[in-house]
């Protein structure tokens, strides 16, 4: 059974950090590429950053480059997001999903193409 466990959200200020991590299980981790996809209520689920597991290749949404970074440890099957000078429009719920590492290239960024999804952690930033 696949599982996605999200944690490390909260609260955090305008211009704040915060690390999310995705420990993942039930799978063959490096055979898939997990991305970070957050939504809105009312909105659609936006993918913020994607990495193929299989090469290390990352993927990022024009409004996270350069403040965003994704890492995996594949040795403990653990995919990680750093997010530095956050600001309040990344406020959202931040879900952990899986996608065949093939689509991830052109997909990362359209949530229909994943497979599997963690059940999300709140992310808001405010003063």
């Amino acid at each position: 059974e696949v599982q996605l466990v999200e944690s490390g959200g909260g609260l955090v200020q305008p211009g704040g950090s915060l690390r999310l991590s995705c420990a993942a299980s039930g799978f063959t981790f490096d055979d898939y590429a997990i991305g970070w996809v957050r939504q809105v209520p009312g909105k659609k689920p936006e993918g913020v950053s994607c990495i193929n597991n299989h090469d290390g290749n990352t993927y990022y949404k024009d409004s996270a480059k350069g403040r965003f970074t994704i890492s995996a440890d594949n040795a403990k099957n653990i995919v990680y997001l750093h997010m530095n000078s956050l600001e309040p429009d990344d406020t959202a719920v931040y879900y952990c999903a899986v996608m065949k590492r093939d689509l991830v290239a052109s997909y990362c960024d359209y949530h229909p193409a994943y497979d599997y999804w963690g059940q999300g952690i709140q992310v808001t930033v405010s003063s």
